[in-house]
């Protein structure tokens, strides 16, 4: 008879301890930190540097750049003033608890109100590994066509927020706005919506507003 040892659970289970554990030590530093992933293309940093722009006069924001390789968004960030740190995956396509751990040291806490970490570009690995993050965003493109939370349902399970970038360019795609609206409620009947532009700024003011508000809400 063989034994049969199921490793992909304890792995989980590993991962959801040591991600509940840094979510402790977050309240106590009164540091909040956003999860955020999407496909590769779309958007992430543009969002970001939008989000920064919009919230800089309000909170102290750090910013932990995931990648396989390179530097790029890093610096792009860095570049723009924003407190920036550099994760290297070593090949390995989302993060983890113990990673984003080690990127909080190095980023540290004490003069950042909000962590936002830009995972790997992906909408499968990223969703499965609990990062002990406050809150999860998704950033959609609209590029990427509205039914992409029929394919990749966990990610949008587990969001608490959807980010529907790219607006201004939907008249030359056939992107349904109700349908993804649809199918993200389906998964998830709490997640909230915001279709934004990124380059145009359509709709971020909507978007800062609430994400500062589950910030003080968090830290205070």
């Amino acid at each position: 008879m063989v034994k049969i040892i199921e490793v992909k659970e304890s792995v989980f289970k590993n991962n959801d301890e040591r991600a509940d554990k840094l979510r402790d030590e977050l309240k106590q530093s009164k540091t909040f930190l956003l999860n955020l992933m999407s496909s590769p293309g779309s958007g992430k940093t543009t969002t970001l540097l939008r989000t920064c722009e919009q919230l800089k006069d309000k909170l102290k924001i750090g910013i932990m750049e995931a990648d396989i390789d390179s530097s790029v968004d890093a610096q792009t960030m860095s570049d723009a003033g924003v407190k920036t740190i550099q994760l290297h995956t070593g090949g390995m396509c989302h993060l983890d608890a113990e990673m984003t751990r080690q990127g909080i040291e190095e980023l540290g806490t004490d003069d950042v109100d909000l962590a936002i970490l830009e995972n790997v570009g992906n909408l499968v690995c990223p969703a499965e590994f609990d990062t002990g993050a406050i809150k999860n965003v998704c950033i959609l493109s609209i590029c990427e066509g509205h039914d992409k939370p029929l394919k990749y349902p966990l990610i949008f399970e587990t969001c608490d927020a959807l980010i529907i970038n790219k607006i201004d360019v939907a008249p030359y795609f056939n992107f349904d706005m109700d349908k993804v609206r649809e199918y993200a409620l389906m998964r998830n009947p709490d997640i909230k919506i915001f279709p934004i532009s990124a380059i145009t700024g359509e709709g971020v003011d909507t978007w800062c507003n609430w994400l500062e508000k589950e910030v003080k809400g968090f830290i205070c």
